[in-house]
């Protein structure tokens, strides 16, 4: 039976010690029984997962930068492959470059991120352009659809990140932990939450807060001047840094704190911690900024990333009223409950009948 061919973007690993938030997302789908079985591509990092067929692809000889000799070496691979269709993700240059070489093979790009801020896709007639070179589009929230379609008309799908419930862990008490887990850079919005724990954390005896990450998905992440700069101001307001942690580490902290907090500044394209949080039961404080709003809903108390009084009086509510705790979390793992990767593989089988289909 022939495959779906899944091409990492070429700096995302598939190893589960050092994947990233879109590596997670592949290996989720992958393994899920669908209309076609699939084979993931990407570059040689580590050990792979063991549980979804993974094809590792060496750059290849071809001239030009990495995206370009990476795409050369996906393109050779899929020679051999032989694909039914062929999912790009989050890179327009590889889609673009792999739809000029395997002619009569659908490719569809999945957008992860603000396409206005990718290089091929940044004006109005570039998206309107890979619309009429690619089988199809799709993005991870109805944000990303409406800054892909800004200044255009077209046909552009979505398909919510998806959770895997049978992955959850389960928890046998809830802590007095506040976490924050992330990426630990400002776009995040790790000092906002470093400043409001030093505000809220006095006037909450028994409460603890940590953070779980570092500025790069992986345990070799250099160590920045901003890092530098949030570490005494987090040891003085109490809050502890744990530094980068495997995901499942990460989703047993979850499940074990009673608040998770996801200050993000930028436009988030999605927000999977907040998703994630959720399915683990903790009660969830959030930005409304991007795409969060479009997975919390109504679950979180939504709060000004910029301004930690702001988070901090979110913190105080929660933290002293242990009813409101629960009925916000108990609000949150039913939100995520709709975003389960059973859920998404249905939507993925529709969309890739659709384009075979076609």
């Amino acid at each position: 039976m022939r495959k779906v061919a899944i091409i990492l973007p070429p700096r995302e690993s598939f190893a589960p010690d050092s994947t990233g938030a879109i590596g997670l997302l592949v290996h989720r789908l992958a393994r899920h029984p669908g209309l076609l079985p699939s084979v993931v591509l990407g570059i040689p990092s580590g050990r792979p997962f063991a549980d979804a067929e993974f094809v590792a692809v060496p750059p290849s000889w071809f001239p030009g930068n990495l995206a370009r000799r990476y795409a050369g070496g996906v393109a050779a691979a899929l020679r051999r492959i032989g694909p039914a269709a062929i999912e790009v993700h989050n890179r327009p240059d590889v889609a673009l470059f792999l739809a000029r070489r395997c002619p009569g093979v659908p490719v569809r790009l999945l957008l992860h991120n603000d396409p206005q801020g990718m290089r091929g896709l940044k004006s109005a007639r570039e998206r309107a352009g890979m619309l009429t070179y690619l089988a199809a589009v799709t993005t991870v929230s109805e944000h990303l659809r409406r800054r892909y379609l800004d200044g255009i008309t077209g046909d552009v799908s979505v398909l919510p990140n998806c959770i895997d419930l049978a992955e959850i862990p389960k928890a046998d008490a809830r802590e007095n932990l506040i976490l924050f887990a992330g990426r630990v850079v400002s776009d995040k919005g790790a000092d906002s939450f470093v400043a409001a724990c030093g505000l809220a954390l006095p006037g909450l005896p028994g409460w603890r807060a940590e953070i779980i990450g570092a500025d790069r998905f992986g345990p070799d992440s250099p160590e920045t001047p901003w890092l530098a700069t949030l570490r005494p101001k987090a040891a003085a307001a109490g809050v502890a840094m744990r530094g980068y942690r495997p995901h499942a580490d990460v989703l047993a902290a979850m499940a074990h704190a009673a608040i998770v907090v996801v200050p993000s500044r930028w436009d988030e394209p999605f927000g999977l911690t907040a998703l994630e949080a959720m399915a683990c039961g903790a009660a969830l404080i959030a930005s409304a900024r991007g795409g969060l709003p479009e997975v919390y809903g109504d679950a979180a108390l939504a709060i000004d990333p910029e301004n930690p009084a702001d988070i901090a009086a979110a913190l105080t509510a929660l933290a002293t009223d242990p009813a409101r705790r629960a009925a916000l979390a108990e609000a949150g793992h039913a939100r995520a409950a709709q975003f389960d990767v059973a859920i998404a593989a249905r939507r993925l089988d529709a969309l890739r009948s659709d384009v075979l289909a076609a």
